[in-house]
């Protein structure tokens, strides 16, 4: 049977599994989710994007839920047993956040998970959407951390294959050497649009910023007040700007927002949690996207919807921020200074993001929007398409 070598072109180490030709017909494989996250869920919509892309190469991509939050962990693992009679042989890929398995972040329950589909004979591999344990300095943060540290490691242990949405040079816990270790970044959770590329040339219009989601008290005040400082640094410098604030957080947000903006002269609007299409449509109408949500990272969901709309992304870099996102090995555009209005701007002294890192961005001047627009194709089959994770990462 042939095989894919997964991340020999991302420079990691190679993984191989089946690979996808006519043997894979009429196969079915299996994603395990906990709970679901609300008010939207990024693993479920991961899950589905990933069936589409399987579906015309013949493979069948079951979602099962175990739904302990509401059978409790006995009934669930109860069903799942029920459920997995017929798994053996085939591939299940359980998906971990440590808050899909956990109501307080302690999830040993995932373990007993995995024990159940390996007894009963499937091929087990598992995607770390969250590969690191959860900071804090209070005892409890510090025990859960320990907890869910050990939980990953156990994981990673017993599957037969690991996938990671992050740079495999990134995750320090990893073994030197492991063969059966993976770095797949993440395909975008919205449809792709391509912006207009004349819409960037155009002066004397208002440039349209977008602002995919924040985060809950207390950060959203750090991140707002950030936005608002690069807002007046650019109307200050002669700028017209609208700012759309959309996604998570955002309607919470609306009074600070609100407050935060009220001498600045932009245009501002909340436009609140949006469907996967709004929100491709509300992108690919953009110039930039700013993410202020911490550090930027690969599996950033909402930096990848706009990486896939074809917008520079202004944000924050960190431990974790890697291929594709970081310089030189990404082709959505340099790291450097913010600038609007042809200058530069210069993070405000001591300021750190919420997750502590220096500010810096990753930004390009308007003719990269045309660039990036451009090369739409070529970064669609390099980096970030469902059709890539299938047919050159996943097995």
């Amino acid at each position: 049977m042939r095989s894919l070598h997964s991340v020999r072109a991302l420079g990691e180490s190679t993984i191989t599994m089946d690979g996808l030709n006519s043997s894979t017909a009429g196969r079915t494989w299996i994603a395990i989710l906990g709970r679901p996250d609300y008010p939207t869920d990024g693993v479920q919509d991961y899950c589905e994007f990933l069936g589409r892309a399987l579906e015309p190469h013949g493979v069948q991509w079951e979602i099962v839920r175990v739904d302990w939050m509401r059978k409790g962990w006995l009934g669930a693992l109860r069903e799942l047993k029920s459920q997995s009679v017929h798994y053996r042989g085939k591939w299940v890929v359980l998906q971990y956040t440590a808050f899909a398995w956990s109501r307080r972040g302690f999830p040993i329950g995932v373990l007993a998970v995995l024990s159940i589909l390996r007894r009963r004979g499937a091929r087990c591999a598992v995607v770390f959407h969250e590969p690191f344990r959860q900071g804090g300095s209070r005892w409890l943060d510090r025990l859960r951390g320990a907890c869910q540290s050990g939980v990953i490691r156990r994981l990673y242990s017993v599957a037969e294959k690991s996938i990671f949405p992050e740079p495999l040079e990134k995750i320090g816990w990893l073994p030197k050497g492991e063969s059966k270790a993976a770095f797949i970044p993440i395909g975008a959770n919205v449809p792709e649009r391509l912006p207009p590329a004349a819409a960037a040339e155009k002066n004397g219009v208002a440039k349209t910023v977008a602002v995919f989601c924040v985060t809950g008290p207390p950060h959203a005040r750090v991140e707002i007040d950030d936005i608002s400082e690069a807002a007046r640094v650019s109307t200050e410098n002669g700028a017209k700007l609208r700012v759309l604030f959309f996604g998570r957080g955002t309607l919470e947000a609306r009074e600070e927002i609100a407050h935060a903006f009220r001498d600045i002269p932009a245009e501002v609007s909340v436009l609140g949690l949006l469907s996967a299409s709004e929100i491709s449509d509300v992108l690919a109408r953009s110039d930039a996207l700013l993410c202020v949500r911490g550090a930027i990272y690969s599996r950033r969901g909402s930096a990848i919807a706009g990486i896939a709309c074809g917008l520079p992304i202004v944000g924050y870099k960190g431990t974790e921020t890697g291929f594709p996102i970081h310089r030189g090995r990404s082709r959505a555009g340099p790291v450097s200074r913010p600038r609007c209005a042809g200058k530069s701007i210069e993070p405000r002294p001591g300021r750190r993001s919420p997750a502590g890192s220096t500010a810096t961005s990753e930004h390009a001047r308007s003719r990269r929007v045309f660039l990036l627009g451009k090369h739409r194709r070529a970064l669609r089959d390099g980096a970030f398409p469902w059709v890539s994770v299938v047919i050159e990462c996943y097995w």
